[in-house]
């Protein structure tokens, strides 16, 4: 009969069935075929016992059959294009704090177009060094992944190089983490030359130590007589590559930014005032910056839908006027290479006026949005600049609570899909950069 381990080797390595043949004197005697069960049976295998001499078994109809019913039983459309994702999360933080983070991964999946089939929690004393979680408990899960037909496993947490190469080691589904879903949503949202530069960078950036011999198959970032050297192995020639493709990015990225200075410098001598957007992802600041000038910026309801950055001028009656910006998301714990490609776009905040931070009021981690934010500006050095605190989509809420939250937080509270509720803050807006121009008057 097969054993545990034969049982354990054909879920993890998806083979159709596996034959365990008895003798007697060096002749057949009974023969054991074993295979899987649809994801969802009580018991995960079927073992089919025979004489050797009397099975009568059409494996290939028998194996049509049993893969249409596993089809059935994964309740999943298997011509859906997009990736099939279990989300996973391991950590010793609290349960409650899992469960944000885990809720906040799988929005993130949905902007990367990922239809997510599954999330697996687990807390645990402390964290496996090599695989993140125990072996055993890796192996059920890939195995689980495979059963419920998945092609793809997010890890909330960040992997390690090491990490990643033990996890692929063991399965061949893609291994990927927070930061490279996050890398990925960025990929396909980046639309200007400045934005696309950025992202392409902290891609290679991220990618460069995480090189392995394992499915390291580049296209040519470079070419040319005397392009491979004598003796390069393939990987050395991808990372070398890299490396060029990165010096030439970084080159690309200082002559956008020295283009960027020289815009900057004419709106300063036009002593334009510049009023920057700033908030957690998804808050809704591209359909505020919208409401405010009437303009037609692209706007979704998912993380990220907008990521370069968009400027407006806004007029008033008085023959004032002022620039409007709308600056990319912010989210916690984004990762270091995205942080370092984005510093030139976030630098505009510098010549900021006043920042309008912005907050998503129905959010039940509106608290922890407004410390990221927070924490990213003290990174850069933003932390003493003017700011409005701004709770958007109070329509979503009871208005006795957005009354008591605005009053906590001294914020001003709107919709902004309904230009009324603008009102207070644009008067706000007025007031402040009044008082700001009459503070820097010479006397």
């Amino acid at each position: 009969m097969p054993d545990r381990e034969d049982i354990t080797d054909l879920r993890l390595l998806r083979f159709d069935a596996m034959a365990v043949l008895t003798h007697e004197k060096g002749l057949p005697e009974l023969i054991h075929v074993v295979h899987l069960l649809p994801y969802g049976k009580e018991n995960q295998i079927e073992v089919i016992s025979s004489n050797f001499y009397s099975l009568r078994f059409n494996f290939k109809e028998f194996i049509n059959n049993l893969e249409a019913e596993m089809d059935r039983a994964r309740a999943i459309d298997v011509n859906d294009p997009r990736e099939k994702a279990i989300l996973i999360s391991v950590s010793t933080a609290p349960k409650y704090i899992l469960e944000e983070h885990m809720e906040e991964l799988e929005e993130l999946a949905k902007s990367a177009d990922v239809l997510v089939i599954d999330k697996i929690i687990q807390r645990v004393k402390r964290v496996n060094p090599k695989y993140l979680l125990g072996e055993g408990k890796l192996r059920e899960l890939i195995i689980k992944a495979m059963d419920m037909g998945a092609t793809l496993l997010v890890f909330d947490q960040n992997l390690t190089p090491s990490q990643i190469r033990a996890i692929t080691d063991m399965t061949e589904l893609k291994v990927i983490d927070r930061s490279q879903l996050i890398l990925d949503i960025f990929a396909r949202r980046a639309h200007t030359r400045d934005g696309k530069v950025q992202v392409e960078l902290a891609q290679l950036r991220y990618m460069l130590p995480r090189l392995t011999g394992k499915g390291t198959a580049m296209s040519r970032l470079a070419g040319g007589i005397g392009g491979r050297g004598p003796g390069e192995t393939k990987l050395e020639i991808d990372r070398r590559r890299i490396k060029e493709r990165i010096h030439h990015l970084e080159n690309e990225l200082e002559k956008l930014t020295l283009a960027r200075l020289e815009r900057k410098k004419r709106r300063k001598e036009l002593s334009i005032p510049i009023v920057s957007i700033i908030g957690y992802t998804n808050a809704g600041k591209s359909t505020l910056l919208n409401a405010l000038t009437k303009s037609s910026v692209f706007v979704e309801d998912k993380m990220f839908a907008t990521l370069d950055t968009s400027s407006r001028r806004l007029k008033f009656p008085e023959e004032k006027e002022l620039i409007i910006t709308d600056t990319v998301g912010f989210i916690r714990d984004l990762p270091e290479d995205l942080v370092a490609a984005f510093k030139a776009t976030l630098e505009e905040l510098e010549d900021a006026s006043l920042l309008i931070h912005l907050v998503d009021i129905s959010n039940p981690q509106f608290e922890n949005h407004i410390d990221s934010v927070n924490k990213i500006l003290k990174d850069l050095g933003l932390e003493r600049k003017p700011v409005i605190l701004v709770f958007n989509k109070i329509d979503k809420i009871p208005f006795f609570e957005v009354k008591q939250i605005c009053s906590r937080y001294n914020a001003i509270g709107i919709s902004a899909k309904d230009r009324k509720t603008l009102i207070p803050l644009i008067d706000e807006i007025k007031n402040r950069l009044w008082e700001e121009v009459t503070c820097n008057a010479p006397l």
